[in-house]
């Protein structure tokens, strides 16, 4: 139960903060969205974004066949399907990043940005990850800097069985980007 206790928290401080969300993150998530996409290109992809908060990542990765944004907030999913009215292929829905209701092995990539500290175990999450991504497919997770040593967030990636492709820890990004590969 402490597991659900935590994500409830999550919930409500980003409830909470979703007016000033864009205001105070814009500029980090979109420095972690440029080193992340330094080594992907999302261009006719089925493509999830895993804690897609306020659809911030919608206009980089807009060239997608499909980009489906999936949030545990409320109130930052309705910021976030507001920012869908501009394409016609980015859509939104609530759900727990511990729990995906997709099939397995449906997405061609999928993205987690500034999830995992947030998750109470980030194995399962990472499980989560690599259930919904095709064969072939890559996932792109964050790791804060301030939650994760290097050698902890390796390890909670080879545990969940990825290969690493790209690994970057710049020192103006707060946290480490990895691209991998089930």
């Amino acid at each position: 139960m402490a597991g659900w206790k935590d994500k409830r928290r999550v919930m409500q401080r980003y409830d909470l903060t979703a007016e000033i969300y864009e205001e105070r993150y814009r500029e980090e998530q979109k420095a972690k969205y440029e080193a992340a996409l330094e080594n992907l290109n999302t261009s006719n992809c089925a493509v999830l974004d895993v804690g897609c908060g306020s659809g911030l990542f919608f206009s980089h990765a807009a060239d997608a066949k499909v980009l489906l944004g999936v949030d545990v907030s409320r109130k930052l999913l309705l910021k976030a399907k507001n920012q869908t009215r501009s394409f016609g292929n980015v859509f939104v829905l609530l759900a727990d990043a511990d729990h995906l209701p997709f099939r397995e092995a449906f997405f061609d990539q999928v993205f987690a940005f500034t999830v995992l500290q947030n998750m109470p175990y980030p194995s399962e999450t990472l499980n989560q990850l690599k259930m919904v991504v095709k064969i072939g497919g890559k996932v792109m997770v964050t790791g804060m800097k301030k939650f994760f040593s290097v050698s902890t967030f390796m390890d909670a990636l080879e545990e969940a069985g990825f290969r690493v492709v790209s690994f970057v820890d710049r020192e103006e990004l707060k946290c480490y980007v990895a691209v991998l590969e089930a």
